[in-house]
């Protein structure tokens, strides 16, 4: 009898076992993604136009953590739209953050569209920032930027017990641009983040933006990234940032060359009226890097 029992209750204890198992598989799916980059800016794309994944906020972490899930600066999620837009595209950072918009990834968004909603190769997309247009040409995109607001110029900040003057204007999300005597010697870490944090730009913060004159009509750039909480390659609204003050601060006209992180050189136009812009257009390449399926 004793070992009938010491049987049986081996037995229930595997059954226990089998059912939490199946229970967690059974919570779990997988995942179907695409992993993109624009400029060094990388990203996993979903289609859920089928309103089906629900991603929380440790979700997109670990889906974005580079030694534990795939890696990546974001996440873009493909869905229907809900005015007269081809599409809605909704960003998460990093940190599982949602953000209102994000330069190098809809340039990502509007050809993984194309490939998976066999869009055209003229699209529209809904952001939290407003209704973005996109063309394509092969792996190069345009995107028509909503137009920027809120520009102030040399705006005094004291940061560390030191006096900067910075410059700030709203791209789809908030930039802060410094120019500098050359980017490459600047401590972006320790810099950005504590101007990204400053009660100036409180609750939300600010992404912030060194930026180097390489000529006339070119400027290098490094970006410290909110919801990154780094330097990241690139940042396609700090891109759009950076050539609009330069612009405003050196009466510049466009097309402007900025040079990322990355590597890669991207291309703002606009038009310009003393320090009013318009018909703001961000141009550079989105690759496909691989596509894959993960537990979530």
């Amino acid at each position: 009898m004793p070992a009938c029992r010491a049987a049986q209750r081996s037995a229930a204890t595997v059954m226990r076992r089998l059912a939490f198992a199946t229970e967690c598989a059974r919570r779990k799916r997988m995942l179907r993604f695409t992993k993109m980059n624009g400029a060094g800016n990388d990203f996993v794309l979903i289609d859920n136009r089928a309103g089906e994944i629900h991603l929380n906020r440790s979700q997109i972490a670990h889906l974005c953590d580079r030694h534990r899930g795939i890696g990546a600066d974001g996440v873009l999620l493909l869905e229907k739209p809900s005015n007269r837009a081809d599409f809605r595209m909704r960003y998460f950072n990093a940190d599982g953050g949602e953000a209102e918009m994000c330069g190098n990834g809809a340039r990502c968004f509007a050809r993984f569209a194309n490939k998976v909603a066999a869009a055209a190769a003229k699209i529209s997309f809904e952001t939290p920032a407003g209704v973005i247009s996109a063309e394509l040409m092969d792996n190069l995109v345009t995107l028509q930027m909503t137009e920027p607001a809120d520009l102030r110029l040399n705006v005094p900040l004291r940061v560390a017990k030191e006096d900067k003057a910075i410059h700030f204007i709203n791209t789809g999300v908030p930039h802060v641009v410094i120019p500098v005597p050359q980017v490459d010697d600047v401590d972006v870490q320790r810099d950005g983040a504590a101007i990204r944090c400053h009660e100036m730009f409180s609750p939300k913060g600010a992404n912030v933006n060194f930026i180097e004159k390489r000529g006339a009509n070119k400027i290098a750039v490094r970006t410290y990234e909110r919801g990154v909480e780094d330097e990241t390659l690139a940042c396609g609204t700090g891109v759009v940032a950076s050539a609009l003050i330069f612009a405003a601060t050196e009466d510049a006209n466009g097309p402007i060359g900025v040079l990322v992180r990355g590597g890669s050189e991207l291309q703002v136009g606009f038009e310009k009226a003393g320090t009013k812009f318009k018909n703001v257009t961000l141009t550079g390449l989105a690759d496909f890097v691989f596509e894959g399926t993960i537990d979530v």
